[in-house]
This record gives C-alpha cells, sequence and structure tokens, in this order.
C-alpha cells in the first residue's frame, strides 16, 4: 500500500489547522507593543504649546482691587473702585512729578452701559 498524504482540511474547533512558529508570535508581539508608539495616541509627536500674544486691543486684567481716580495725583478723589480681575482698557500714560507712573483706563463692559468709566490709575512698580 501506497501511503496517503493528509491534507489539512478545512478549519475547525477540533481542527485549529497549523500553528505559527514561535518566533512568528515574539515577532507580531513585538510589533504589536512597539507600533502604536508611532501613532499621536502613543505620544510619538510632542508639541511645545503655542504662545498666545496679547493684542493691543484687547482689555487687560486688573491684578488687585484699587481706587480709580478723578485726575493723575495721589490727593485726587476717588471714582470708583476696580475691582480684582476687572477688565480694563488702557488709554494713555502719565508720569507724575515724583515719578510715580499712571494710567488712564477705561472699565470695559457694553458700549452703552453706565457702568462703563474712565479714570487714573497708579500703576504699581514691579520689583
Amino acid at each position: 500500500m501506497a501511503a496517503v498524504a493528509s491534507s489539512p482540511g478545512p478549519r475547525s474547533p477540533g481542527n485549529p489547522g497549523p500553528s505559527l512558529p514561535a518566533w512568528r508570535w515574539a515577532a507580531l508581539l513585538g510589533f504589536a507593543l512597539v507600533a502604536p508608539v508611532a501613532l499621536p495616541a502613543g505620544g510619538a509627536e510632542r508639541r511645545a504649546p503655542e504662545l498666545r500674544r496679547r493684542f493691543s486691543g484687547e482689555p487687560l486684567l486688573s491684578e488687585s482691587r484699587a481706587p480709580l481716580k478723578v485726575a493723575p495725583s495721589r490727593c485726587a478723589p476717588v471714582l470708583a473702585c476696580v475691582m480684582q480681575d476687572q477688565p480694563l482698557r488702557v488709554l494713555r500714560r502719565w508720569q507724575g512729578r515724583q515719578g510715580e507712573r499712571w494710567l488712564m483706563v477705561e472699565t470695559a463692559g457694553a458700549a452703552a452701559s453706565a457702568d462703563r468709566r474712565r479714570g487714573w490709575l497708579l500703576q504699581e512698580s514691579s520689583g
């Protein structure tokens, strides 16, 4: 009798077919672990955040509570009090006789708002 070569036949749960050699499993596992690093979700693409520059038309925010004065003078009457983080628009700058720096500001608000006021703030010296 002649030997008959058996073919693997169709795959079924009872007949899983030929198995992959160990080196192929290692290569497949290595690729599956290393390949996602190149994707954006894997963290390979790292960009520095863009710097945002302030435009001249944007309002400034007050650093602390400060008196809004009628004139650029320490003895001038107080018009209102500017609260911390209140948006302000700088209209002009002034340097007093004793060297203090003043800013003429307008409180930001609606164009027809009654809360919109102009006055002088003493600019704090940094340092």
